[in-house]
């Protein structure tokens, strides 16, 4: 008895007809390491758009596609291994969408989906910020309802995509009563809004994606409120379900391995191994998104995916920069990818928070009790 990993026919149809496109869209809109994070086309998504393949898992009575998990998978895998820019349109189809869609009002869904849809909103995610960032719970940018508005003040960190965004879902604090994460809701934001501040900041390796936002008394609609005011973390944990289990966070820097095993000495025993290895983490890390895309995966369980697809991006970087030596700082493009990569394990929840929700969430360890 064998397993068979092979694809059945329509999902082999679509895997090549996203090849096709994703090629096509290198050739007109340029190749993006870390594509759905630093490949920003809107032109690119409109074409997406045009193949159904933004929305693609949403429910048909949204204007989704209704299709199964593993689709939306299949197409963005092709799309990355190319460096196709996704960005413009990953954060609202991977996210925001299912977000409003599960939480937001008739009115909220009808104003804000069609757009997305079509390619032509990019959006943004307001949750970190400069004290808070794995405690979620503890972030103080305050939104105050006055009649019909909501009076926004503090500020965001690592807002991925801020500069170039015409919406941030923003997670902010209605109340101080109560524990920490009671109190959180969740709106959005028109990013030409006046009172609002965005500053990229540019790391070490060059990229300028991260952002911060700073809010100055910034008028937002009441109608803007996504679900109930002041019961928001459950929405938000919801998110970061979407966020974490996703082929993103293992095929970041797929082109660099591919550079480098295209000039290494594979006459090497020990070069092969390390090759071997990595390929067999590819393949692992394949399965658990595959398996958690498919339903199949325990409540809980995309921190266990997130936190091992991402070490699995450094132990690429780490290789790369081994096999391409000197070079490997001579371009703009390797040094970015090799540089970057500790960044990977921190961005989207830590590794060590991802192994708390596992013991505590998913294999129901107990917390160690605290030393007084």
């Amino acid at each position: 008895m064998s397993f068979d990993f092979s694809f059945p026919l329509g999902l082999k149809n679509l895997q090549a007809r996203a090849k096709l496109v994703a090629e096509k869209g290198v050739q007109d809109f340029g190749c993006f390491d870390d594509s759905w994070i630093n490949g920003y086309s809107k032109e690119f998504s409109k074409v997406l758009a045009s193949e159904g393949w933004i929305g693609m898992t949403w429910p048909i009575k949204h204007g989704g596609g209704g299709r199964p998990g593993i689709e939306r998978i299949v197409v963005a895998e092709e799309m990355m291994k190319v460096g196709a820019p996704i960005s413009a349109s990953w954060i609202a189809d991977r996210q925001m969408g299912p977000a409003i869609y599960s939480y937001g009002t008739n009115d909220q869904q009808q104003r804000f989906l069609p757009e997305m849809l079509q390619g032509e909103s990019t959006w943004c995610i307001g949750m970190s910020e400069p004290n808070s960032g794995s405690d979620l719970a503890s972030l103080q940018t305050f939104a105050k309802k006055e009649g019909d508005i909501y009076i926004v003040n503090g500020q965001k960190i690592w807002t991925s995509i801020a500069a170039i965004s015409d919406y941030c879902y923003l997670i902010v604090r209605t109340s101080n009563e109560g524990p920490p994460h009671k109190g959180l809701s969740e709106l959005v934001v028109p990013m030409d809004l006046e009172g609002i501040e965005v500053r990229p900041i540019v790391d070490a390796v060059g990229n300028s994606h991260f952002c911060e936002i700073f809010f100055t008394d910034v008028k937002v609609s009441a109608d803007n409120l996504i679900g109930q005011e002041n019961n928001a973390f459950s929405q938000t944990m919801s998110q970061l379900e979407h966020e974490r289990g996703g082929i993103d966070r293992l095929m970041s820097n797929w082109l660099l391995f591919e550079r480098a095993c295209e000039v290494a000495d594979k006459e090497d025993p020990i070069v092969r191994q390390e090759i071997a290895a990595l390929e067999t983490g590819y393949r692992i890390g394949r399965v658990l998104v595959y398996k958690g895309a498919l339903g199949q995966a325990p409540a809980g369980f995309s921190a266990g995916t997130k936190c091992f697809c991402t070490e699995h991006e450094q132990r690429v970087a780490n290789f790369a920069s081994k096999i391409l030596g000197l070079s490997s700082i001579a371009g703009n493009q390797l040094q970015m990818g090799i540089a970057y990569a500790p960044a990977y394990t921190i961005q989207g929840g830590t590794s060590d928070v991802m192994r708390n929700i596992l013991g505590e969430r998913v294999l129901g360890l107990p917390r160690e009790p605290r030393v007084k």
